[in-house]
């Protein structure tokens, strides 16, 4: 498996595990406001229930957010080679590894770190589209690409 697959189904992985939570919390939510209705009356149990709710809408914007984001990893293949910068693109870059797909914390594997940025992102957006000897400066850090994969 190449380190490109690696990451890939790394980030998969990070991704479902946080749909999991964050679903696992919301069925506990609604096990909780389910058995609070059972014994409690009046505007504290009202009070606890509406808290309750917010907190689901909450949990649930999450998980949305999250459904989305192992939405855009899953159609980006692994497998393809890339000669300029698109979704999909493993990229050094000063000495980092970038992976042009969704905004996710640094992973590490085989002992290098790895991070996961968005074409959005500020960094992102100045990668997109270029190639191997781009180089360009953000935020007072000049970058040069080392290369795309």
């Amino acid at each position: 498996m190449t380190i490109k697959e690696q990451i890939h189904k790394r980030l998969l992985e990070i991704i479902q595990d946080r749909i999991d939570v964050f679903q696992d919390m919301i069925i506990n939510l609604s096990i909780d406001s389910q058995n609070d209705a059972k014994g409690s009356a009046g505007d504290k149990h009202e009070t606890a229930l509406s808290m309750m709710h917010i907190e689901q809408e909450k949990l649930n914007f999450k998980v949305t957010e999250y459904r989305t984001q192992y939405g855009i990893l899953i159609k980006i293949n692994p497998l393809n080679q890339h000669n300029t910068i698109t979704l999909g693109s493993l990229i050094e870059t000063n000495g980092i590894l970038l992976y042009m797909s969704t905004a996710l914390p640094k992973i590490s594997i085989n002992s290098k770190t790895i991070f996961a940025i968005s074409p959005q992102s500020p960094l992102g957006s100045k990668l997109m589209g270029n190639s191997v000897g781009y180089s360009f400066e953000l935020n007072k850090t000049k970058y040069i690409i080392q290369s795309v994969v």
